[in-house]
C-alpha cells in the first residue's frame, strides 16, 4: 500500500512540476509609522507553505503554482491579513498591518474545501488558537476546549474526556486530526479521544449538521485538530516543553523537532504524561483516577509548486485507571480489592501510596491507537485535486481480574480505513466549485472473554458538492451531499463458562444482522459585510446519522459503565434541521459576536432506564439495566461572547461569554422532558491585562483572573432516576506567563495558572462521576470534580 502511494505521489508530482514555478516577493510595513516588521508569517493555507520577513520586513516565497489561491499575513499585535490573489498575474505583493488588540478575522478550513475567512464564512465556528492552548491549564485537550463557548465534555475523571458540542456528543460529533475523522469507539461512555494534546497546534469547532465533508456523525458539530503550520524553507526549529499540576501530580513533557529543507518536510513529537489521585475537597484522593500516556508522531512530506504530499504515522498509547467509588460504610474512605491467594480477594481501605501512585489499580483501561496518513492537494491547471488515505487501528483492553492482574476482560480490536478525494475548480468571477467523494471501510471484532457489542464490518460511502459565490460584501455558499451506510454483524454463542461457542443450543449473545441506512444532507447559507466593522450570517442545514453499532446490538456490561446496556435493532436514522444566526461588531473598543440556533432532530436516539412493575431498577447480572430508545427532539440556545479592550488602553481585556442550550423532547411527560446530558448553562468573565514587550527580557507579557459560573442544571432527564438536578457553582482561576528573552532570542516560554483557586467542591452535570456510588458518612452522592490546582508549563525553544 504504502508503494503504492509513494509512486502515485511521484508520478502526479512529475506531472504537475511540468508548470511553471513563480515566486512571491514584498514588504510588510506597520501602518501607524511606516517601520518595516520583523517576524511576520506569510503563509497559503492550502499549499502549506510560507515564509517570514526579515530585519527590513521583506520576504520571498519560492516554488509556487500559477493559480489563484488565499494569502495570510499574520503577526500577534496586528490585525492578520487575508486576501485572494492570482499568482499568474502577482509576483511582488506589499502589505501593510493595521495594529489591533484582537481580531474576529482568522482564516478556517473545517468543512471547507478552500481556506477562507470565518466571517465571511456562513457556518458557524469558533476557533481556540496556538497562543490559547498554550495560556491555558488541562489534564486533557478536550478538557482546555470545554472553556470555549458552546462546548462542553463528558468526563470519566481527569484522563477521559469528550466532546459535546451545543447539547450534542457521541457519535453525533466528528473529531479530526491528521486529515482523517479519528475512530475509536466514541459510542462508549468512558472512551476518550486519542490524541496527544500537546501536538495540537489550533483547533477549530464547527457546530451543528453544517458540514458536507464528513457525512454521518457530523450532525452534532465537526472538531478539527490542526498541527503547526509547515516551516519556511531553510528553516529547522525543535521545542521541549514541560508541564506540572500540583493536583494530581501530573508530570509531562514533550519534544518535537521539525524542519524544511528544498520542500521536504518533516516533523517528529514525542510526548509522555503520567499523574496520580487526583484529590478535591470533600473526596480527598479519588482511588484510581491517575493515568499514564505516551505518544509519538511524525510528518514527512513535499511541499512544491504543484502542491504538497505528506504522510503522517503516530502511535498513541493510554492506561488509565477505572474510577468505581466503592466506599468503607463505616468511615466513608475508599476502598481497594487486595489479592490474597489465587482465589480468593478482600476489599481494604486504600492507603496512602495507593493514591499517590502512577501505576493503576484494577480494574484499568490499556488503549493503543495507530494511524498511517497520506495527505495531499495537487496543484493542477484547471484546479486542484485533494486526496487523503488513511488506515488506524484501535485496540482497548479492560482489566477487572483482581487474582490476575493482566487478564483483560474486553479487548475490541478495530481497523479503519478512511478515504477522500475531492475536486476543486478554479474559481471564475468569484465562484467556487467543488466535488467528491469520502467514507470509511471497519472491521471490529471481540478478541476478549467478555462481549457487549458483536464483531461487525462498516462501509460507508458519500458524495457531495460545494459551491460558494462572492462578491464584494456577500457571500453565498452551500451544497448537498448523498450518503449510504452497510453494517453487518456476527452471530455470537457463549457456552456456560461464557465461552465463545459454534451451538447454536448455546445462548445466542448476539444475533447477526444486516442494516443499510442511506439520507441525504445539504445546508444553504450567506454572509454579509454589513461595514468594515460589523457583519451577519445566516445558515440553514440538514445533518443525517446512522445508529452506531451499540444503539443497534449491545447486550452486555463493562467496568466503568455502572449499568447493563441494551441495543434496539429498530432503530431508525436520525436526521437533524438546524438555523442559525450569527451578528458580529470589530471596532476599536469592542469585539462581540452571538450566535442564536434551532436545532430540530426526529428519531433522536438516547439511553433510558428499565424498570420492574414495582417501579424498582431492573437489574442485569447486578447492574441498572438501560436501552436506547429515539424520540423527536428540539434543541435551541446560542452563545455571546464579548470583549472590550478600550483604546489607548489597549493592555486591557474585559472579556465575557455565555453559552445557553435547551434540549426538550416532543409530546413527552415532565419526567422525560429534557435530553440526558445536556450541559448547564456557562457565563464566563476574564480580565486580561497584556504587554508585547517589559523592559529588555521580557515579551508577551500576560495576567489574567477569570471567573467562570455555571448554573443549577435542574432541566434533566428525570425519568427511571436515569440523572439527578446539578447545583451550580463557580470557580475562580489565574494565571500568568511571560516570554524570556536575551539578545531578541526566546530563551523560553513560562505559563502559570492556578484552576479552582478557592478549591471549591462542585459536580459538573455531564461528569459521569456524579452517578457513582454513595457516601453513608456524609450522605454525598457521586465523587467531585478536581480541587485547586496549580500548573506550571515550560516551553524551551531550539533554533538550529
Amino acid at each position: 500500500m504504502n508503494k503504492i502511494v509513494l509512486i502515485f505521489i511521484f508520478v502526479i508530482g512529475a506531472i504537475t512540476n511540468s508548470y511553471a514555478k513563480i515566486s512571491l516577493t514584498g514588504k510588510i510595513t506597520a501602518q501607524v509609522n511606516g517601520k518595516p516588521l520583523e517576524g511576520v508569517s506569510i503563509y497559503f493555507p492550502d499549499l502549506k507553505i510560507g515564509g517570514t520577513s526579515n530585519v527590513d520586513g521583506l520576504y520571498k516565497i519560492d516554488h509556487l503554482p500559477e493559480t489563484k489561491i488565499l494569502i495570510q499575513v499574520s503577526i500577534i499585535g496586528y490585525k492578520p491579513v487575508t486576501e485572494l490573489i492570482d499568482l499568474s498575474k502577482t509576483t511582488h505583493k506589499d502589505f501593510i498591518l493595521e495594529e489591533a488588540v484582537t481580531e474576529l478575522n482568522e482564516v478556517v478550513i473545517t468543512g471547507l474545501s478552500k481556506s477562507a475567512e470565518r466571517k465571511r464564512t456562513p457556518m458557524p465556528i469558533v476557533t481556540m488558537s496556538a497562543t490559547q492552548i498554550k495560556q491555558l491549564s488541562a489534564t486533557n485537550i478536550i478538557d482546555a476546549i470545554a472553556t470555549l463557548p458552546g462546548i462542553a465534555q463528558v468526563s470519566t475523571g481527569a484522563g477521559i474526556s469528550k466532546p459535546v458540542i451545543r447539547g450534542l456528543g457521541y457519535n453525533r460529533v466528528v473529531v479530526v486530526n491528521n486529515g482523517i475523522r479519528q475512530e475509536g469507539q466514541q459510542w462508549g461512555d468512558e472512551h476518550g479521544i486519542e490524541i496527544d494534546e500537546y501536538s495540537i497546534n489550533r483547533v477549530e469547532i464547527l457546530k451543528g449538521p453544517a458540514s458536507l465533508s464528513y457525512g454521518s456523525d457530523a450532525i452534532g458539530g465537526v472538531l478539527n485538530f490542526l498541527p503547526a503550520i509547515t516551516l519556511p524553507e531553510g528553516k529547522t526549529k525543535a521545542n521541549v516543553l514541560l508541564n506540572y499540576q500540583t493536583n494530581n501530580g501530573l508530570l509531562a513533557g514533550s519534544v518535537n523537532m521539525a524542519g524544511n529543507q528544498k520542500g521536504f518536510i518533516w516533523d517528529f513529537r514525542y510526548s509522555k504524561k503520567m499523574a496520580h489521585a487526583y484529590k478535591n475537597k470533600w473526596d480527598g484522593y479519588v482511588l484510581n483516577s491517575g493515568y499514564l500516556e505516551n505518544s509519538f508522531g511524525g510528518t514527512i512530506g513535499l511541499n512544491k509548486s504543484w502542491g504538497y504530499s505528506h504522510i503522517n504515522a503516530s502511535a498513541y498509547n493510554l492506561l488509565p485507571g477505572i474510577i468505581e467509588g466503592e466506599r468503607d460504610n463505616s468511615t466513608g474512605k475508599f476502598i481497594k480489592p487486595v489479592k490474597m491467594d489465587d482465589h480468593t480477594f478482600e476489599e481494604t481501605i486504600a492507603t496512602k501510596k495507593d493514591f499517590l501512585s502512577y501505576t493503576p489499580l484494577t480494574p484499568y483501561q490499556k488503549i493503543n491507537h495507530y494511524k498511517v496518513v497520506s495527505n495531499s492537494n495537487f496543484i493542477l491547471k484547471n484546479g486542484s485535486l485533494k486526496t487523503v488515505l488513511g488506515w488506524q487501528q484501535n485496540q482497548r483492553k479492560e482489566f477487572e481480574d483482581v487474582l490476575n492482574f493482566h487478564n483483560y476482560g474486553l479487548y475490541f480490536h478495530m481497523n479503519t480505513m478512511n478515504y477522500d478525494a475531492r475536486y476543486v475548480l478554479q474559481d471564475i468571477n468569484k465562484t467556487s466549485l467543488s466535488f467528491g467523494t469520502n467514507g470509511m471501510f471497519q472491521h471490529s471484532k471481540n478478541l476478549g472473554t467478555e462481549f457487549l457489542i458483536p464483531d461487525y464490518n462498516l462501509f460507508d460511502f458519500g458524495l457531495f458538492m460545494i459551491a460558494k459565490k462572492s462578491w464584494q460584501k456577500l457571500d453565498i455558499s452551500g451544497g448537498l451531499r448523498f450518503d449510504t451506510r452497510n453494517e453487518n454483524g456476527k452471530d455470537l454463542w457463549l457456552n456456560d463458562e461464557g465461552e465463545k461457542s459454534n451451538t447454536p443450543t448455546d445462548l445466542h449473545q448476539f444475533t447477526a444482522f444486516h442494516k443499510n441506512y442511506q439520507g441525504f444532507s445539504g445546508s444553504l447559507g450567506a454572509a454579509y459585510q454589513i461595514s468594515r466593522n460589523y457583519y451577519t450570517k445566516f445558515n440553514i442545514s440538514k445533518g443525517y446519522r446512522a445508529p452506531n453499532i451499540a444503539e443497534i446490538t449491545s447486550n452486555g456490561v463493562h467496568e466503568g459503565t455502572l449499568n447493563y446496556v441494551k441495543g434496539s435493532a429498530n432503530l431508525k436514522p436520525e436526521n437533524s434541521y438546524q438555523v442559525d444566526y450569527t451578528m458580529g461588531i470589530n471596532t476599536l473598543h469592542v469585539t462581540v459576536e452571538t450566535n442564536v440556533f434551532y436545532n430540530q432532530i426526529n428519531n433522536y436516539i438516547f439511553l433510558h432506564k428499565l424498570q420492574n412493575a414495582d417501579g424498582s431498577d431492573l437489574l442485569t447480572d447486578g447492574y441498572s439495566t438501560f436501552q436506547y430508545t429515539a424520540g423527536n427532539a428540539h434543541l435551541f440556545g446560542g452563545e455571546f461572547s464579548m470583549d472590550i479592550h478600550p483604546h489607548p488602553y489597549d493592555w486591557l481585556h474585559f472579556e465575557n461569554s455565555f453559552s445557553y442550550v435547551q434540549s426538550v423532547q416532543k409530546n413527552q411527560p415532565d419526567s422525560m422532558k429534557y435530553l440526558p446530558l445536556t450541559p448547564a448553562s456557562k457565563l464566563q468573565t476574564e480580565i486580561k491585562l497584556d504587554k508585547k514587550n517589559w523592559g529588555k527580557n521580557f515579551a508577551n507579557l500576560y495576567l489574567k483572573i477569570g471567573l467562570e459560573n455555571y448554573f443549577k442544571q435542574n432541566k434533566f432527564y428525570a425519568a427511571y432516576n436515569t440523572e439527578t438536578e446539578t447545583a451550580g457553582y463557580s470557580l475562580l482561576n489565574l494565571g500568568m506567563g511571560a516570554d524570556i528573552i536575551s539578545k531578541s532570542k526566546t530563551l523560553c516560554s513560562v505559563f502559570i495558572n492556578i484552576n479552582n483557586l478557592t478549591d471549591k467542591a462542585y459536580q459538573n452535570h455531564l461528569s459521569r462521576l456524579k452517578y457513582t456510588s454513595q457516601n453513608l458518612v456524609t450522605q454525598r452522592s457521586g465523587i467531585f470534580n478536581m480541587g485547586r490546582n496549580l500548573s506550571l508549563k515550560i516551553i524551551v525553544p531550539i533554533e538550529i
